[in-house]
């Protein structure tokens, strides 16, 4: 089963997205992950199985140097 988690990040450019991708490309949970850089939050909409959590999503893009937070309704 797959949960659709979806974040507000920092994450705007061509590099920003070449140091996120290894992190959620090798992410034995994750299936599938996309920022959307045209939208003003730069959305990070993750693909998941339900043992993946927001905060756990939050640590890995905060220890990689960017800002996550939970994307509200």
């Amino acid at each position: 089963m797959n949960n659709i988690l979806l974040f507000k990040t920092d994450i705007k450019t061509k590099k920003s997205l070449k140091t996120v991708k290894p992190v959620f490309n090798n992410h034995p949970y994750i299936d599938n992950w996309y920022v959307d850089t045209e939208d003003i939050d730069n959305v990070l909409k993750i693909y998941a199985l339900n043992n993946v959590t927001e905060n756990e999503v939050i640590k890995l893009v905060n220890g990689i140097g960017f800002y996550c937070e939970v994307l509200e309704d």
